[in-house]
């Protein structure tokens, strides 16, 4: 064999490793199963906010996100029958008789906390707060003022479910009161007609959420039977339905990073309540202007076909990478 032979057939084997390698790198990260990410939404602006975004950012890697408006607990079925693939919206502890026995039964995975400092409770408007409604306790001293209703979201959730769970048993001298279910839009313009009249309203309130800088209100003391220590001080954690992150890996791993703030998700939720603006352009908009999370976010995150993830959303949102 000359020289000249065999430097070329080196060359060719250094070639074909090297494809070899770029194959095996570039391959898909995730099964063919894995595409295709279901994710439900309570209609909640929160929870709007941060599955918007973990739609937004799996599209530019190259995933299937669909969402999906579904109350919590078709949500949470959901993800127990495997409908549901992810759930961003699990606000603990108030959802904690809903989940428990399906995740300690293995039929429900928890990936992350995506979020702490949370809290949720019943507030009053200010005109209430100011003429000295401060607890629990003193909503039935002024009962005919609040006309007796307790103004709250959609029927199915765990918080309604609280505070039906307080009339019934005559907490608070609550007895006589009821339950007016809506939607969050509907009930946050219930008690914006209240303040605009001077009227009184007990509504179910909760930050991260606009309605604490639009609204003036004041959250009540003494609740912590029903919605826990500190104001109903809260965490809001992903869920996915058993087996995901294991079946899954590189989804697993963008799931298991996507956390939040508080000061990220008002500043989301001013964007799309007070700003009237689409949830999607919200985010993109958002993250256009905050780049350095997606560092944390997509760190060892590949796109579906197994390419560094970090520039690919980067390019998507119009980003230098």
């Amino acid at each position: 064999m000359s020289l000249r032979t065999a430097r070329l057939m080196a060359a060719a084997g250094i070639a074909l490793c090297s494809a070899s390698l770029w194959s095996a790198s570039a391959s898909a990260a995730d099964p063919a199963e894995c595409k295709a990410v279901r994710m439900s939404d309570p209609g909640w602006t929160d929870i709007t906010s941060t599955t918007t975004t973990a739609s937004v950012i799996l599209s530019a890697l190259g995933y299937q996100p669909n969402v999906v408006n579904l109350s919590v607990a078709v949500s949470i079925e959901g993800l127990r029958s495997k409908n549901i693939d992810a759930f961003l919206g699990n606000w603990m502890p108030a959802q904690e008789e809903m989940t428990r026995k399906y995740i300690d039964g293995g039929q429900i995975d928890i990936a992350v906390v995506n979020l702490e400092g949370a809290t949720t409770t019943l507030a009053v408007n200010k005109e209430a707060a100011d003429a000295g409604v401060k607890t629990f306790a003193d909503l039935e001293k002024h009962a005919d003022k609040f006309n007796r209703t307790i103004n709250s979201i959609e029927p199915g959730s765990s918080a309604n479910a609280k505070i039906q769970k307080m009339i019934a048993d005559n907490a608070y001298g609550l007895g006589g009161w009821k339950l007016m279910e809506s939607s969050e839009a509907a009930m946050l313009a219930s008690v914006d007609r209240a303040v605009r009249r001077k009227e009184w309203a007990v509504f179910l309130g909760w930050a991260p959420h606009p309605m604490n800088v639009k609204l003036p209100m004041g959250y009540l003391d003494g609740g912590e039977e029903y919605f826990g220590p500190n104001r109903g001080s809260a965490t809001v954690r992903t869920l996915t339905k058993a087996g995901l992150v294991q079946t899954c890996p590189n989804l697993g791993n963008f799931l298991k990073q996507l956390v939040f703030s508080i000061p990220m998700e008002n500043e989301m939720m001013v964007m799309i309540l007070n700003d009237k603006m689409d949830p999607k352009k919200a985010v993109e908009q958002w993250m256009r202007g905050n780049p350095q999370v997606l560092d944390g976010w997509l760190a060892d995150v590949t796109t579906f076909d197994g390419k560094p993830g970090l520039p690919a959303v980067k390019t998507a949102l119009g980003l230098s990478s």
